[in-house]
């Protein structure tokens, strides 16, 4: 309970770099999320390198400024998006994106899970992450994924960084939970057969 309190969605890294090792331990964590009938339906696109990251960043944010201007206009964060120099991967080292392959079942809502499991599992290592959903769109053209090796058929969807948090986030807050109906059906006991 106490990593899923305290786990925080971190926009400043320090320059030190994740070792390949613990890398390699999140995805392992990623993989034993739940998933619909078992079909564990997801693979794992790994960036590293803080130049290349931002030089990506200016791609994604290009396309986005392209095909969702309206989108974005309507989004709270899209003044700091327009700023020159501003990177969507927040300087981390390493980008982690949970891609779905094809599955009968739900197969992104599977990956949705991995990715909790790895951001969980990040935060307990001591690093912080954050999705960046405003790179999916970029990350599943058709010429970025030929670009980094993914399959025409795979699905981008959830684009995590990861990296030594630079700071501690400010600690969020949560509504009450919203219960929208608690139903309870008393069970009628067996009658007893003589």
């Amino acid at each position: 309970m106490d990593a899923i309190r305290d786990r925080r969605a971190v926009r400043r890294y320090t320059p030190q770099d994740v070792p390949d090792a613990l890398v390699a331990d999140l995805i392992d964590a990623a993989v034993w999320a739940p998933s619909a009938v078992n079909q564990q339906p997801w693979a794992f696109l790994v960036v590293r390198g803080r130049s290349r990251l931002a030089a990506f960043s200016e791609r994604a944010k290009e396309h986005l400024f392209t095909v969702l201007p309206q989108a974005l206009e309507l989004h709270e964060r899209s003044d700091e998006l327009r700023q020159p120099g501003y990177n969507v991967f927040h300087g981390a080292g390493v980008l982690i994106t949970v891609l779905a392959k094809p599955a009968r079942y739900a197969p992104a809502e599977d990956c949705c899970l991995a990715a909790e499991n790895l951001m969980l599992a990040a935060h307990g290592f001591g690093l912080g992450t954050c999705p960046v959903g405003f790179v999916r769109p970029w990350l599943n053209l058709p010429a970025v994924k030929d670009e980094f090796g993914i399959p025409q058929n795979y699905e981008a969807v959830m684009p995590i960084v990861v990296g030594f948090p630079a700071d501690a986030p400010v600690a969020g807050f949560r509504l009450p939970p919203q219960i929208a109906g608690w139903l309870s059906f008393p069970e009628k006991a067996a009658a007893s057969k003589i």
